[in-house]
């Protein structure tokens, strides 16, 4: 549901895709997530030639569009994507530069404004340790909340490497649950350097199995969305130089160790 998939002329969108996803979510009773609607990635070019009012027009439309669309069948939609930079600051992308932060504002508001069923979500990846990205994030929110605009969670996106788990993942997800806010780990894979063995898909597995009991341990943590499910079509490869094997099922759909890990908490509680 990523802007450039959608709209990628516009004024001319392209459902079929994401209208097959929905229809499956229904048809087997699954929630499903909407992702994502302002991201300073996969973009149109179109929107680089706007004037700052008109990008700002064409953001509420796109927004208003696509959450019209889907509204009732998307229980939770990652609003924003990646707004802070690895410093704590900003990113200087082209709605922050256009509008400064007053934009994450807006998209909250706009979407809400939709659906005020939906739950509305802050996303970003590298925030689930201690660190000053998710301090900043962490400040961001909490000025959210202060200034009364819709926000209910926080995605904590969670691409790991095998035996890096953050330590003080359940402290972290924990500070921001304390502010009333849900949890949620919403892009989990855990890449292996390769070659792959045994031994480090028995650590994946493990690792796997740590996650999943990361969001049990947290009480406003509402669940665990894998970034997909077989290696086959996983972004890793093609993103982290000699690392992959990052998903519970490899390229020929056959469970590794992480699957039954992962079967192991979800019988205990989920």
């Amino acid at each position: 549901m990523k802007w450039s998939s959608i709209e990628k002329i516009s004024g001319r969108y392209k459902w079929k895709a994401s209208d097959q996803l929905v229809a499956l979510a229904q048809q087997y009773s699954q929630k499903i997530r909407g992702h994502t609607l302002v991201w300073h990635r996969q973009i149109p070019h179109y929107l680089k030639n706007l004037t700052t009012d008109e990008l700002n027009d064409t953001l509420k439309k796109h927004i208003d569009k696509v959450v019209t669309r889907y509204k009732g069948k998307i229980y939770a939609w990652d609003v924003v994507n990646e707004v802070i930079e690895e410093n704590g600051k900003f990113r200087k992308s082209i709605w922050f530069k256009n509008f400064n932060e007053t934009y994450i504002s807006n998209a909250f508001y706009w979407t809400h404004s939709v659906d005020p069923n939906a739950k509305l979500y802050i996303n970003d990846y590298n925030i689930e340790s201690y660190n000053d990205k998710s301090n900043g994030l962490y400040s961001l929110v909490s000025e959210l909340l202060k200034n009364g605009i819709p926000i209910h969670g926080v995605g904590f996106q969670s691409h790991f490497i095998a035996g890096k788990i953050p330590k003080d993942l359940v402290k972290n997800m924990k500070r921001f649950a304390d502010l009333g806010l849900d949890v949620a780990i919403t892009e989990l894979d855990i890449r292996i350097q390769l070659p792959e063995t045994e031994e480090k898909l028995e650590q994946q597995a493990k690792d796997y199995l740590t996650v999943f009991k990361a969001c049990q341990s947290v009480s406003k943590c509402v669940g665990v969305t894998l970034w997909g499910f077989t290696d086959k079509y996983s972004w890793i490869p093609q993103n982290f130089k000699n690392y992959g094997s990052a998903l519970p099922w490899d390229n020929d759909y056959d469970e590794k160790p992480a699957v039954s890990a992962i079967e192991e908490v979800l019988e205990n509680k989920f």
